[in-house]
């Protein structure tokens, strides 16, 4: 409920200005700028990531957006390769270990505003890629980065398609197979001399990231892509401030991923029992508010935020 509540719940639209960044190998890479009256080069920017099938347009990253910008803070939602307004733009694919779409994101803003704090968001999969990078960078990420947040990151790539191939997901599974064949066709007709490829009608994720993903991606399987792209190997590196939300009934996510290890002191695994994946719905009039999630990001962030906005209070009667 958690899951599905929170997924199909309106967001009111916000202005951006679209801005492209070239990739190294001739691809591009949309990002769309929400800049609040008198924000200055020293003011805070956010750079946040969509997940697996998502873009600028998702509902979680237009309402933190929205709640940056209210705040003083430039808001700066990155699509991922293909995504959102860069459609078109990009002719490889973009995948769970695109960190380096992120740095030369992170590279352009830190050329323009060197001065401005940046923190990386991560939602899903892009929660995944952030904690990718900053674990990459290691020592050198203080140079463009302040601290990074993950939420709900599938960082067990392997536990997350085994999770979706659980007969109880199979609504889950069906959709973002749906969505990734989606993707495949519009590819394809952006790029026609790519060549043919007839996916079967019935496919687990995992099953498309074997066909598909890993193949188009210079992988040799999927179990090749999901080793060296899950993000669990790299956060030990990790030595920014660094946040990562879990709920335990992420219905495809395995928030036991951290168990047990010993990560640094800079580094927050927060779980919680309740909130689906991208949920984390809490209730009005409690420390919080019905946007729980939305509440605890803006403290990582450090950004004075209404627990009981007017928007929170309309969305009451949506949980009871």
């Amino acid at each position: 409920m958690q899951t599905a509540v929170a997924a199909h719940l309106p967001v009111a639209d916000l202005p951006s200005q679209r801005q492209l960044v070239d990739l190294e190998d001739g691809d591009q890479i949309s990002l769309e700028l929400s800049t609040p009256p008198g924000w200055q080069a020293e003011h805070p920017t956010v750079l946040i990531l969509h997940g697996l099938c998502g873009s600028h347009e998702g509902a979680n990253l237009v309402r933190l957006a929205a709640k940056i910008v209210a705040q003083g803070g430039r808001a700066v939602r990155m699509n991922m390769r293909g995504c959102g307004s860069g459609k078109g733009l990009a002719r490889q694919l973009y995948h769970s270990g695109r960190s380096e779409d992120i740095f030369a994101a992170l590279q352009a803003l830190h050329a323009e505003t060197p001065q401005s704090p940046l923190t990386l968001v991560g939602f899903s999969l892009g929660g995944n890629q952030v904690l990718k990078l900053a674990g990459e960078l290691g020592g050198s990420a203080a140079q463009y980065l302040a601290r990074v947040i993950a939420i709900c990151a599938p960082v067990d790539l392997h536990g997350c398609a085994a999770m979706l191939a659980r007969p109880e997901n199979r609504f889950y599974n069906r959709h973002f197979v749906r969505q990734l064949h989606a993707d495949v066709l519009e590819r394809h007709h952006f790029f026609p001399d790519l060549s043919k490829l007839d996916l079967p009608d019935k496919l687990t994720v995992y099953d498309f990231d074997d066909i598909y993903t890993a193949p188009q991606s210079g992988f040799a399987s999927a179990d090749d892509y999901y080793t060296q792209t899950s993000a669990a190997s790299f956060v030990p590196d990790i030595t920014l401030p660094c946040h990562i939300l879990f709920a335990d009934d992420d219905p495809f996510i395995d928030a036991s991923a951290f168990d047990g290890l010993r990560l640094a002191s800079n580094v927050e695994v927060y779980h919680t029992t309740h909130g689906g994946h991208l949920g984390f719905l809490g209730t009005p009039w409690r420390p919080g508010g019905f946007r729980w999630m939305d509440t605890q990001v803006m403290r990582w962030l450090g950004l004075s935020e209404d627990f009981f906005t007017q928007s929170d209070r309309g969305g009451a009667a949506a949980i009871g």
